[in-house]
């Protein structure tokens, strides 16, 4: 058990099987993996090698077939869905490629979303705590702004804040920069730099070089399988 109570996530024999019609396929194929607190992943891989179903089983949107996934030492695999949802709202901060923000809200209002859903949260903190995540990504002056008076790195930062709000330990990002252009990109990577710098353990699933080479480590999947696991240079990840 050593890894695992040291490892922020860790995976063991983790399979996920979907039935499509007759067939069944086999999305995550025995998946075993360690992810200490702190680090920066890009998760790679061509389309449908299970790099997203991966991401899915972390966030808990999603439960293994077998195999157990533990994140902060708790077994994910033998939780009720409410023991999971609360999970999800403490611990995982969800980034998409399309924003997913509400229309006709400001940003603030955006960011306060996720509070409104945890019971760990002070009424009167709502609002300063929002204001602090938005500051926190650069947009202290575009609180009032709703998504269409903004661009989309702007849109990504918003969302970005969002995730933060409840504090989590990990940020999981799906294709984070993938509807922006590359200086947009770029600029998001640093904050995500920034983030990480502070503490917070992120996965980002890519499949942008430019994106995989700013992380510390690059897991690339192929056919459900971990077919490699690189850690590179720069900050590094220091072993205690």
């Amino acid at each position: 058990m050593g890894d695992m109570e040291k490892a922020l996530i860790s995976c063991r024999g983790l399979c996920k099987d979907y039935r499509m019609g007759v067939e069944v396929v086999h999305a995550l194929r025995g998946v075993n993996l360690d992810i200490e607190k702190g680090e920066y992943v890009a998760v790679m891989g061509p389309s449908g090698s299970g790099k997203s179903t991966l991401m899915n089983l972390i966030g808990t949107l999603d439960v293994p077939t077998s195999g157990d996934l533990f994140v902060n030492g708790i077994n994910l695999t033998r939780q009720d869905p409410d023991t999971l949802a609360d999970f999800r709202n403490r611990v995982i901060g969800f980034v998409f490629q399309q924003f997913n923000l509400l229309p006709r809200t400001s940003a603030l209002e955006n960011v306060k979303l996720p509070l409104f859903y945890s019971r760990h949260t002070e009424v009167d903190d709502i609002g300063q705590r929002a204001m602090h995540c938005l500051e926190r990504v650069g947009l202290a002056d575009r609180m009032d702004h709703e998504p269409t008076q903004l661009s989309g790195g702007q849109q990504q930062r918003v969302a970005i804040a969002r995730a933060l709000v409840n504090n989590p330990s990990v940020i999981l990002a799906d294709e984070p920069t993938g509807a922006l252009d590359t200086h947009t990109s770029l600029e998001l990577l640093d904050l995500f730099q920034e983030l990480n710098d502070s503490g917070i353990t992120i996965i980002v699933v890519t499949h942008e070089k430019e994106v995989a080479e700013v992380t510390r480590r690059n897991l690339v999947f192929r056919d459900g399988e971990i077919v490699d696991d690189v850690t590179l240079g720069g900050h590094g990840v220091t072993q205690s």
